[in-house]
């Protein structure tokens, strides 16, 4: 007997599908380091640029991709822009990913090869 995912609590394919589109977005380097950034505390565009090492339009471009998907938004400050992530869950994820390399296996730190991916 077949146990249908709904039967099982496995996530409906709306959801998995949003879930892999979210790790897409955080498979860029550069979008990853952002979000790891604010998972540490808000910042500017200007702070974020000099913290990854990037030029104003190519984080302001990023920050975009992530606002519209709902990774991170946004609020005004006098006349500045500061940026947040403010899903305990997302910033859970990318500490554990990223701050944490140590006690993740060889194969993970050195890519996908030979992982079927």
């Amino acid at each position: 007997m077949t146990t249908s995912a709904a039967e099982s609590g496995d996530p409906s394919p709306e959801v998995l599908q949003s879930g892999a589109a979210a790790f897409g977005l955080l498979a860029s380097t550069m979008r990853l380091h952002i979000v790891w950034i604010l998972s540490q505390g808000d910042c500017d565009v200007t702070g974020l640029a000099e913290r990854v090492g990037a030029t104003l339009p190519a984080v302001s471009q990023h920050l975009a991709k992530l606002k519209l998907a709902g990774l991170v938004r946004s609020r005004r400050e006098g006349r500045r822009q500061v940026y947040l992530v403010d899903d305990p869950d997302l910033v859970t994820v990318v500490r554990v990913m990223v701050g944490q390399p140590a006690e993740r296996p060889v194969a993970l730190s050195q890519g996908t090869r030979g992982l079927g991916a």
